[in-house]
């Protein structure tokens, strides 16, 4: 009898006591952090997916572009000796090997005109950004100088000079590059380099050569400056970007796509960003030798400039998986303070919610991340999350509805939904005042709890 009093007394202590309700709303808080954790697992898997989309269209029209050149390639030689020793004669013998190293030389002058008509690539739901770019450069060589490096003139090959071109995107070009250099005109054919296995680094961008015949006399700028002009047409996809290799490089870009991203280690002129419509864009980059942090002539090897490359990132306003997990970030204060209503609701009208009700409105409250996440990636953003929050809190009022029974709280729960779905999205459309807008709202949903909390006596029934 006595162990069927305490059960009694345990069940009824569960049932009235305002810690125990406490305890048992913050264990299924808990436990529906892990089906959260999911769905921030769902909106990364799909994020990746829109990315794998986006490299297989790449690979197929053409990837992103990177161009850097034209760069003069002249070969001289150097000389090492050694020396012997003969068992024999008991002397000396001085060996000398003849060695052949490159000079690399950069144009003096380099103006680019790239003309980049983008359009969108559909792949299942997905979208991406390809594009067909017409390109004409035009500068020109000064005289190259070997005396820098202390090179006699009788050791330069001379004979053997090329011009050098280098790709990101050998697949995208659609045209037979010739060069007009001089008086006369070179073509440019690829040359075999192994790369390096950098496939680890997601930014690495391997470049590729196109190489010309050696030059005529009357091509190498032995006496005079050399004007040079050429011609790329070249499909790509994303990004379109140029090395600044020129002593002075100017880069006039026109496009009719309407959603460009400037990136790179230098921006356009300040009037770019005016120039933006919806028709498309215009850009202009000057770029002097002293912005940036190579010269003009490189002997022995051609590094790696990568670093110093601009250009234009065709962006795909797409960012529907973005919003999707910054809102589900929210995840946790949307069913704490949806959870915390009810609680408040039950402790001030003694009505009584069972665990198993507890529950099903918490997973009412996860089903909007799945909703919106899908219909996010048919229809746009704003669009899917008004249908997944009307779905959502027409839901829950309902339910609600049998629980509660008067018509105030059913009002209640119906405005602090409607209020609380509309504070997460104004934050996730925020980005500068995210965190304040975030941080005041907090504020004042604190001081109405505390301001609703103040009459109940936490101490009855604990």
């Amino acid at each position: 009898m006595e162990t069927i009093k305490k059960n009694k007394g345990f069940g009824n202590w569960i049932r009235t006591s305002i810690t125990a309700r406490m305890l048992m709303v913050g264990f299924l808080i808990l436990v529906l952090l892990i089906p959260l954790i999911y769905i921030k697992e769902l909106i990364r898997e799909r994020s990746e997916r829109q990315k794998d989309v986006v490299t297989e269209v790449g690979s197929l029209w053409g990837k992103e572009v990177l161009l850097m050149g034209p760069i003069l390639k002249i070969p001289y030689k150097t000389y090492t000796e050694s020396t012997k020793y003969d068992t024999e004669t008991k002397k000396g013998i001085t060996e000398r090997k003849t060695h052949i190293k490159y000079a690399y030389f950069l144009p003096n002058n380099l103006n680019i005109d790239a003309n980049v008509d983008a359009i969108k690539k559909e792949r299942g739901i997905y979208e991406t950004s390809v594009f067909s770019s017409e390109m004409v450069f035009k500068g020109d060589f000064s005289i190259p100088d070997f005396e820098q490096k202390d090179i006699l003139p009788e050791d330069v090959v001379w004979e053997k000079a090329s011009i050098l071109v280098k790709s990101s995107n050998l697949k995208g070009i659609k045209n037979q590059i010739e060069m007009k250099l001089g008086n006369s005109k070179i073509s440019f054919l690829p040359r075999y380099k192994e790369q390096q296995n950098q496939s680890y680094a997601a930014s690495y961008v391997p470049m590729h050569e196109l190489e010309s015949p050696f030059l005529s006399k009357g091509a190498i700028p032995k006496l005079k400056p050399i004007e040079f002009s050429t011609s790329i047409t070249i499909n790509g996809s994303s990004k379109i970007r140029f090395i600044p290799v020129g002593k002075q490089t100017e880069l006039h870009m026109i496009s009719n796509w309407k959603d460009p991203s400037f990136t790179g280690n230098f921006l356009p002129e300040e009037d770019a960003e005016k120039s933006v419509t919806s028709d498309g864009f215009v850009a202009n980059w000057k770029i002097l030798q002293i912005n940036r942090q190579f010269e003009q002539s490189f002997f022995g090897t051609l590094p790696d400039l990568k670093e110093f490359s601009f250009g234009t990132e065709l962006l795909v306003p797409v960012d529907e998986y973005q919003k999707s997990e910054r809102s589900a970030k929210y995840g946790y204060l949307v069913i704490a303070l949806t959870f915390l209503v009810f609680f408040m609701i039950q402790t001030i009208s003694k009505i009584s919610i069972h665990s198993f009700q507890y529950l099903m409105i918490g997973i009412a409250l996860i089903m909007f991340y799945t909703l919106l996440i899908s219909i996010s990636e048919h229809q746009n953003f704003l669009k899917a999350y008004v249908i997944a929050s009307v779905a959502v809190i027409g839901l829950i009022t309902l339910y609600s509805k049998s629980i509660l029974k008067h018509k105030k709280f059913i009002l209640l729960i119906f405005g602090s939904l409607t209020a609380l779905y509309t504070f997460i999205f104004v934050i996730i459309q925020l980005e500068s005042y995210a965190l304040l807008v975030g941080s005041i709202g907090l504020f004042f949903i604190l001081a109405t709890v505390m301001f609703a909390s103040r009459k109940i006596d936490w101490n009855s029934g604990s």
